[in-house]
């Protein structure tokens, strides 16, 4: 992967609309401390947007490397957490949630 963008981009290919149906959720990420992207799930649809929404009710914190691995399949996202390379700010549970949507 050549940037975070592609990274977000080839998760959002990834999207499981199934695992989606009835949600509404709003995942913010900040990749770097300066790049800011929102997933937004609804009702079996993912929309991706740049910058910071202040709805996402989890915000996942990591480098532009650990986001790639995650996306990648080469990082566990679990194994990131545990490790430091993730954090989340906000609902953690619905971190867990992603690997439903986003399965690798």
């Amino acid at each position: 992967m050549t940037s975070v963008a592609d990274a977000v981009q080839a998760m959002k290919a990834k999207f499981n609309p199934s695992a989606a149906a009835g949600l509404d959720l709003v995942f913010g990420f900040r990749i770097d401390e300066d790049k800011h992207f929102s997933l937004i799930v609804k009702d079996s649809t993912c929309e991706l947007q740049e910058g910071e929404n202040p709805d996402a009710q989890v915000t996942l914190v990591m480098d532009a490397a650990t986001l790639e691995g995650i996306v990648s399949g080469e990082t566990d996202g679990m194994q990131a957490f545990m490790g430091g390379k993730l954090r989340t700010e906000g609902d953690m549970m619905l971190a867990m949630k992603l690997s439903e949507l986003f399965p690798a």
